[in-house]
């Protein structure tokens, strides 16, 4: 049986972003990045979810808690996107003050006529959950994390993900919709057209790509001096991990609307001295120059499909196994 690609009109239309917003990033678990970044007392990290802010915070009791990075009281954003700390959390707008439990501590000059009471107004919670020293929020999940990885686990059960230290955060950003660049991530039969280079340093004839409970999974032999270890994943709905000889990359693909998307990587190694920091730069510097050749057809592609010039065209049936997972899985959850 041949496989059409997805509509073009599902990647470009603002119902079909909104839809995705509530029932794929609303209760979907999302990377947020390691665990490690909110490890102490005070210790925050702020991220976006398709448009929604939030944030986890290490309270002074020991617990994580997850959190709306929305104030009660009109609205305004209270921590800037990105890793901090913090005694109160206060509302940069009005000054409202929050608990690192969430409690609304004060909210100064507002009046008594009526007087605000505090336990009406706690901020608004989100769900945390960690995995082998990476962290997750969901805003409304409806399965367990364990669930929504599948056979992950299974998969990585050998690597030592515990052992890797964050090393090095880059957010990249591109003019294309996220199901565009994620169509581009879960096949490999773009590489010898797209990144020559990253072609001639695999064996491509033994390219393989496996759709699995969660996940899709890319693997080619590499040759002598490619920095990657020749394996890929991505998990649903819009998270990356590939590996380094002594490391590995994490990445969250973070639509904005249904023309940008952002990509945050986190990158992780288990040597972090001094004298190794040359290799971990290759492998910073090479995964970052591979995806931005990734951007610059993404966005030609979004273009065609915004101007109605491309209807769908078929899926290989040899390379392209991953891209029908992931559509059909998005295909499921707009009901379509």
């Amino acid at each position: 049986m041949q496989y059409l690609n997805l509509d073009p009109s599902l990647y470009v239309r603002d119902d079909i972003w909104q839809q995705e917003r509530c029932n794929i990033f609303a209760h979907t678990w999302q990377f947020m990045g390691p665990v490690a970044s909110v490890a102490t007392s005070g210790q925050y990290l702020a991220i976006d979810i398709a448009g929604t802010p939030i944030f986890a915070i290490r309270g002074r009791d020991g617990t994580l808690r997850g959190f709306k990075n929305v104030c009660r009281h009109r609205g305004a954003k209270l921590l800037a996107d990105g890793t901090g700390k913090c005694g109160l959390i206060v509302c940069p707008y009005h000054k409202w003050s929050f608990a690192d439990t969430g409690r609304l501590v004060q909210a100064p000059w507002y009046g008594k006529d009526p007087a605000i009471i505090a336990e009406d107004w706690p901020l608004e919670t989100v769900q945390l959950s960690e995995w082998r020293g990476l962290l997750f929020a969901a805003l409304d999940p409806k399965e367990s994390l364990l669930d929504q990885l599948g056979s992950l686990p299974a998969e990585l059960a050998d690597e030592p993900l515990e052992t890797y230290a964050a090393t090095d955060q880059a957010t990249v950003s591109f003019a294309a919709n996220w199901k565009i660049y994620t169509d581009n991530f879960v096949e490999g039969y773009h590489i010898p057209g797209t990144h020559p280079s990253f072609y001639a340093a695999i064996d491509f004839e033994a390219f393989q790509t496996t759709a699995h409970p969660g996940y899709v999974r890319m693997t080619a032999p590499p040759k002598d001096g490619l920095f990657y270890r020749g394996k890929w994943l991505w998990m649903w709905p819009n998270w990356t991990l590939s590996l380094f000889d002594g490391g590995m990359n994490v990445s969250r693909i973070n639509p904005t609307s249904p023309h940008h998307t952002d990509q945050h990587y986190h990158f992780f190694f288990a040597d972090i001295a001094a004298e190794a920091s040359e290799s971990r730069a290759k492998s910073v510097q090479g995964t970052l120059a591979v995806v931005r050749e990734d951007y610059t057809i993404c966005a030609d592609t979004h273009r065609n499909y915004a101007a109605g010039a491309y209807s769908s065209g078929p899926l290989s049936g040899r390379h392209e196994r991953g891209v029908q997972y992931f559509q059909e899985r998005v295909a499921a959850a707009l009901g379509l």
